[in-house]
């Protein structure tokens, strides 16, 4: 019968190691780092795909949107075309107020100011009147 010296019963404990780091059920086997490997490669060509994909998109380009164009009776005459800001110093002038007859392009016809949730949002939005204390 053969006895093992010491180096030998050395290297037989590594091969039994080696044996243990070969079963599958080990994350080390090599069947499992081949299967982390081409894991890794898959997701770093998705990454790859999706940026390439990401890069040639078109974002759609975002306007102002158009500005209303109202027209206003003050002072008993037709005023206007009058842009939404020239409204808006006009509301602030109390040129026009809630009561003051509008129209603008798409409506039937002529509606005091009340009515008009656009232009009743800028009467709303403007500053009260300034009342000097002298």
């Amino acid at each position: 019968m053969l006895r093992c010296s010491a180096q030998c019963r050395h290297h037989h404990r590594l091969l039994e190691s080696n044996e243990e780091k070969m079963n599958d059920d080990n994350f080390y086997s090599i069947n499992r780092l081949v299967d982390f490997g081409m894991s890794i490669a898959i997701a770093q060509q998705m990454v790859k795909t999706m940026n390439h994909a990401m890069s040639n998109m078109q974002t759609p380009i975002q306007s102002q949107p158009p500005q209303s164009i109202y027209y206003a009776i003050i002072d008993g005459s037709q005023a206007g075309p009058f842009s939404e800001s020239e409204t808006s110093r006009l509301i602030a002038e109390r040129k026009i107020t809630v009561e003051t007859n509008m129209w603008k392009p798409g409506m039937m016809s002529w509606q005091p100011a009340s009515k008009m949730p656009d232009v009743l949002r800028l009467v709303v939005l403007a500053p009260p009147p300034f009342k000097s204390e002298i």
